[in-house]
């Protein structure tokens, strides 16, 4: 429980206001790999996004790490629902996680949204290509 707290704080971290949001959008922070996220689903106590990179393949984008996410916002929660991603050994391939599996996803998931924060990404639910705050900014807001 304690890690899924801590992703729904990481999470809030670049998207704080993902409970009004819909629809999707992109972080594209210099220098880093554009992130995309989409608001598959909002309602009043939970949220289900999506959260992937995009790379160029011959045969179109391809999204890796491609995360599916659920938000409980009564308990402060983000709990990974899918998981696919090909690059890392996690998995290649996709993975609705067992229980075992939970902890190694949502391990991911915190290590992944720490790294996202760390390049600057940021979503504004105003504009989905809004100016994003210097890596700098972002150090100093702790």
């Amino acid at each position: 429980m304690e890690l899924c707290e801590e992703n729904y704080r990481r999470l809030l971290l670049i998207a704080p206001e993902i409970r009004s949001m819909g629809g999707s959008f992109r972080s594209s922070p210099d220098g880093a790999m554009d992130l995309h996220l989409e608001i598959l689903e909002q309602t009043p106590y939970t949220s289900l996004i999506r959260l992937t990179y995009l790379f160029d393949h011959s045969d179109g984008n391809r999204p890796d790490p491609d995360v599916t996410l659920r938000l409980y916002y009564d308990s402060s929660q983000a709990e990974v629902v899918r998981l696919e991603q090909r690059s890392l050994p996690l998995n290649r391939g996709e993975v609705l996680p067992t229980l075992e599996q939970k902890w190694d996803v949502n391990l991911f998931l915190s290590k992944w949204l720490a790294y996202c924060r760390e390049q600057g990404h940021y979503f504004d639910s105003g504009r989905a290509e809004a100016a994003r705050p210097t890596r700098e900014k972002i150090a100093a807001q702790g």
